[in-house]
């Protein structure tokens, strides 16, 4: 199944225990980038949670990535974490400002909460979402379960902002769509993959297989679908998103 709304990769590419099994030896870490977006049309760009990148960053990341290629930027935790979407404005139109020059590479920003995130907080959230630029895409994970009701789902939908489908060991699986695209991050368990990102070391079958039944059925209603692999989730990034677009277009392959 070759889909153009769908789109699916990994969490980052700048990875030295992928030289060898996944980008040729002797790979130098700039052409990663170059290397990568010949084997997958879609990137999140997990280092931009830590610090928000330069335009000539920026302008490197696109002119090594072909036309039609998507990123996926995660919004800096100073923004999420650190000020909790209060007097962060310098911070966000920084970012935005930035992020623009990818032009229609650019994909769904994503502002990742972690588990003292909670719904308390849902006023916030509503006021800061009304204030985005309403040009762009966005999507919300949250990783606490009071966030998981009706009322913060119509918030999504109002604005027209992706719930992060995260699966993550200590949240449930959601199948929830609010807006006409959906996000998708395999995440697994950190203290499960510590380290050594060369090579797949968790089953997770049952997993993709439930993931790729529900991708299959959000492409079959028009819905984009952007799709993430965690070197955590199974030991190896690049592993798990082909696995997992294998079984997308129903092609029994073993990751």
């Amino acid at each position: 199944m070759a889909d153009s709304r769908l789109h699916v990769g990994t969490s980052g590419w700048s990875y030295p225990d992928w030289v060898g099994p996944f980008y040729l030896t002797g790979t130098l870490p700039r052409d990663f980038l170059a290397c990568y977006s010949t084997h997958f049309g879609a990137v999140e760009i997990d280092s931009i949670f830590y610090r928000t990148p330069t335009a000539k960053m920026v302008d490197a990341w696109n002119a090594s990535t072909p036309e039609g290629f998507r990123f996926a930027p995660k919004v800096p935790q100073v923004i999420t974490q650190e000020k909790r979407l209060q007097d962060c404005a310098a911070e966000l139109d920084a970012l935005l400002s930035v992020m623009r020059r990818l032009g229609p590479k650019l994909g769904p920003l994503v502002f990742q909460f972690d588990a003292s995130f909670r719904v308390d907080s849902l006023p916030l959230l509503a006021d800061f979402l009304a204030g985005l630029p309403s040009d762009l895409r966005y999507a919300v994970e949250v990783r606490h379960r009071g966030w998981l009701y009706d009322e913060f789902y119509r918030l999504l939908e109002e604005h027209h902002v992706a719930l992060v489908l995260a699966d993550l060991y200590y949240m449930p699986k959601l199948d929830r769509v609010t807006t006409d695209f959906a996000y998708l991050r395999l995440l697994g368990k950190r203290s499960a993959i510590p380290d050594d990102f060369s090579r797949v070391r968790l089953d997770r079958e049952p997993e993709l297989t439930l993931w790729a039944v529900r991708i299959r059925e959000y492409l079959g209603h028009g819905i984009t679908v952007f799709a993430f692999a965690n070197n955590r989730f199974q030991g190896h990034g690049p592993a798990t998103a082909r696995a997992l677009l294998a079984r997308v277009s129903g092609v029994d392959r073993e990751p």
